[in-house]
This record gives C-alpha cells, structure tokens and sequence, in this order.
C-alpha cells in the first residue's frame, strides 16, 4: 500500500524494521542527572520519508528517537525539520529507534 510517490504515510510504518523517514521535532526529553544519560525526541512524520519494510501496520503519525549515552544532541530542539534513519522497534506500544543516523533539513527560523 505505497502511495503514487513511493513514501508510506505514517500509518504504514513497519512493526520492526529498517525506517528511513522526515518529521518535525515536536519535543524532546532529557533524562535527569541521576539517572543514565539519554536525550529523546517525539518527531511527527510528514509522510514524505520511505520505508523499507513492506509489512506494515497502522499506527501513529509519530516516532520516538533515543540517543543512549547523550545529554543533548547537538541541533535537535522543538520544531526542527530532520530526516532520520534506523531500526524501528515498539517500546511500551511507541514506535522507538535508537541512536538513528540524521540530518537536520530545517530549523524553525527558516520556515
């Protein structure tokens, strides 16, 4: 169910596997000092990513991104546009990839 363009829409997102996809930064999350450090990210797909999955199922327009190890990642804030890329796992029922490969393609100032 690709449509014309060749991108899933975010419903189409696989239960496991390699994602390649474009969303905006709706939130991010810094773990407290006491505890291991992790910095996480809520991105909202626009749906003009890809998958390279072809199992999919119907979810959420949203994924959660954790960098393991960071305190803050260098760029990610609230609003910025990024294309990211990793294996996608469900973690408490959430769409989840860890430590993904990205690049930031918008910040809020420059829409």
């Amino acid at each position: 169910m690709e449509p014309e363009h060749g991108s899933p829409t975010a419903p189409e997102l696989p239960e496991r596997g390699r994602i390649r996809v474009r969303g905006v930064i709706d939130r991010v999350t810094i773990a407290p000092a006491s505890s291991s450090p992790s910095f996480s990210a809520l991105a909202r797909l626009d749906g003009t990513g890809r998958s390279e999955q072809t199992d999919v199922s119907g979810v959420g327009g949203s994924v959660r991104i954790i960098w393991m190890g960071q305190r803050q990642v260098p760029g990610i804030q609230a609003g910025v546009a990024l294309r990211f890329e990793g294996m996608l796992s469900r973690v408490g029922g959430i769409p989840t990839v860890y430590n993904p490969r990205y690049e930031i393609i918008g910040r809020p100032q420059e829409y």
